[in-house]
């Protein structure tokens, strides 16, 4: 494995948190100006912050979620977190403000990057038939074992 092969997953972690650390806390307290809008994107972007929930939920989201990713921390549950988010801003720049598309298009590519990385960690959920059963830690270890544990 080459040098940059392995300094790619981190760059890409790193370049994915700090864009929702950056964008999120901006949702806060609007340090980044926002450019015009265009009338559907301020309807939809009005929508969002009329609702008095959703606004914020997204945005303590985006910058807990860009948090674990800069921290290197729980990164499967951070890019599962912050997916449908994505997808989100994605198609908002996409439909309703194309010239704003760079940043989110960059953060995607980073998002199905690291997902493909981490793919290991994605593949249970991928299963299509999947029984109930103990977790897996519990499958192996003894029961006496597993008896000490709980």
């Amino acid at each position: 494995m080459n040098r940059l092969q392995r300094a790619l997953p981190t760059a890409a972690r790193l370049v994915l948190g700090a864009g929702f650390v950056v964008f999120g806390l901006n949702g806060f307290f609007g340090f980044v100006p926002a450019p015009p809008l265009p009338e559907a994107a301020s309807a939809f972007a009005g929508a969002l912050a009329t609702s008095g929930y959703l606004f914020p939920l997204l945005k303590a989201t985006e910058v807990i979620a860009g948090s674990m990713l800069l921290s290197n921390r729980f990164v499967p549950l951070a890019l599962t977190l912050l997916a449908p988010v994505l997808v989100n801003i994605v198609a908002f720049h996409v439909f309703l403000m194309p010239a704003g598309s760079a940043i989110p298009l960059v953060l995607l590519a980073a998002e199905l990057y690291l997902a493909y990385i981490y793919r290991a960690a994605f593949a249970p959920m991928l299963r299509a038939n999947v029984r109930p059963g103990k977790p897996a830690i519990m499958r192996s270890v003894s029961a006496h074992e597993a008896h000490a544990v709980v």
